[in-house]
């Protein structure tokens, strides 16, 4: 019998004025890989996987743009929660 996994999303918007580029995609999944939850990223109808350093910023995410991000598995609201205070708090970066 295949269990029903737990699912969280929950949307951000970036704040950090170079976007979601390789330093912060880097920080993205490095805190992203410390959950056991899969993680989908959503911008303007396009998808990455959470845990692609390229796939994240393939999605061109800027400043101001809203990302979704969506996430299954045992801690998928855990995950849900950490990605979005870390896009919340532009990743670190100055805003």
């Amino acid at each position: 019998m295949n269990a029903v996994q737990p699912t969280a999303s929950r949307t951000a918007k970036i704040r950090n004025l170079r976007g979601l580029h390789a330093r912060a995609a880097a920080r993205f999944v490095r805190c992203a890989s410390r959950f056991e939850a899969n993680v989908t990223v959503h911008k303007d109808g396009l998808s990455a996987d959470g845990n692609s350093i390229l796939g994240l910023m393939a999605l061109s995410a800027s400043l101001g743009t809203t990302v979704s991000i969506e996430a299954s598995g045992p801690e998928a609201a855990s995950v849900v929660v950490a990605l979005g205070q870390l896009v919340d708090e532009g990743f670190g970066e100055k805003h």
